[in-house]
C-alpha cells in the first residue's frame, strides 16, 4: 500500500521497519487543520495492517510537536456549522485517537516545544512518550469553554497518571513542564535537548525487532482490560496466552535461547 499523506510527512525506514509521522506546519507551531485531522486517520488505519510497518513514530517539526486546532482553518469555521456538521468533526477527530489505540503497531511520541490541546490528546494515546526538556503540555479545552473531556482524553489521562492529577490538568487546562509531566508517569522519559527524534526513533526500533503479535496482543489487552473485573481479565489473558504460545515466535525465543544467539522474530 502507498502511503503518502498531503498535510505531514511520512517516511519509512525499511531497514527497521520504523514509520515516521511528522507533523509539518512549523510557522503555525503544528496546528491541526481539516486535513491534517482526515489523513492521519486514514495513515493510522492502513498503519494497522501495513505489513512492512513494525511500529511507529510520530514528531512535530520546528518549536512544537502540535498546538491543537488551528484557530483560522478549524476553530472560526466551526461557528459557521451546525449541531450535526459540529458532530461529525468531533466524531472525526475522537476517531483519529481510536484509530491510534486500535493500531496494532506501536507507537511512540517524539514531544518537544508546545504540546497543547488536541495535540496533547494525540501525545496521550501514543503507547511511549519520550520528551525533549523543552515539551510543555497543556489540556486546553476548558481555557476556550469546552469540555475539558475531549477526544477520549477523560479515559485516557486518568490510566495514565492516576484520576486526582487528570482532573485537575483536565479542569485548569494549565500549562505543566517536561520534569513535571515525567515526574507524574506523563511522559516514560525526558531525553537531553534535541534527542527527542533520535531516541524514539531508536527506542521504536527495538520494538519492531520484537515479536509483532505478542506487542499486538498487549496493546490490545491494555485498552480492552481497563473496563473488566479481574476474572473478566484473567480469563481474556488466559486466552490470548494460549494463541500466542501456538504461534512461531514462541518456538523461535525457546530456539534461540538453547542456541545462545538473538530471536529472530517474524
Amino acid at each position: 500500500m502507498t502511503i503518502a499523506p498531503r498535510s505531514f510527512l511520512y517516511v519509512l525506514d525499511a531497514a527497521t521497519a520504523v514509520a515516521t509521522i511528522t507533523l509539518n506546519r512549523p510557522d503555525r507551531l503544528n496546528a491541526l487543520t481539516f486535513e491534517v485531522y482526515r489523513e492521519l486517520l486514514e495513515v493510522f488505519r492502513a498503519l494497522d495492517t501495513e505489513p512492512d510497518v513494525r511500529a511507529i513514530v510520530i514528531t512535530g517539526s520546528g518549536r512544537a510537536f502540535c498546538s491543537g486546532g488551528d484557530v483560522e482553518d478549524i476553530i472560526g469555521p466551526l461557528f459557521e456549522q451546525d449541531h450535526e456538521g459540529l458532530l461529525e468533526f468531533t466524531r472525526m477527530t475522537c476517531d483519529v485517537i481510536g484509530a491510534m489505540r486500535s493500531c496494532r503497531r506501536p507507537i511512540v511520541g517524539a514531544l518537544n516545544g508546545t504540546v497543547a490541546g488536541a495535540g496533547a490528546v494525540i501525545a496521550s494515546a501514543c503507547d511511549v512518550r519520550i520528551a525533549d526538556p523543552t515539551a510543555k503540555i497543556a489540556f486546553l479545552f476548558t481555557k476556550v469553554g469546552l469540555s475539558g473531556a475531549d477526544m477520549g482524553i477523560a479515559w485516557l489521562l486518568p490510566r495514565l497518571i492516576g484520576m486526582g492529577r487528570a482532573t485537575e490538568l483536565l479542569m485548569t487546562g494549565d500549562f505543566i513542564d517536561a520534569a513535571e509531566a515525567y515526574r507524574i508517569g506523563l511522559y516514560n522519559r525526558v531525553t537531553e535537548a534535541g534527542q527527542s527524534v533520535t531516541d524514539a526513533t531508536a527506542f521504536a526500533a527495538r520494538l519492531a525487532q520484537g515479536p509483532s503479535l505478542a506487542l499486538a496482543v498487549t496493546k490490545e489487552a491494555l485498552n480492552r482490560e481497563a473496563s473488566m473485573d479481574i476474572l473478566g481479565a484473567l480469563t481474556a489473558e488466559a486466552e490470548a496466552q494460549a494463541e500466542c504460545m501456538m504461534h512461531p515466535n514462541f518456538r523461535e525465543a525457546y530456539d534461540a535461547f538453547v542456541a545462545k544467539r538473538p530471536a529472530t522474530f517474524a
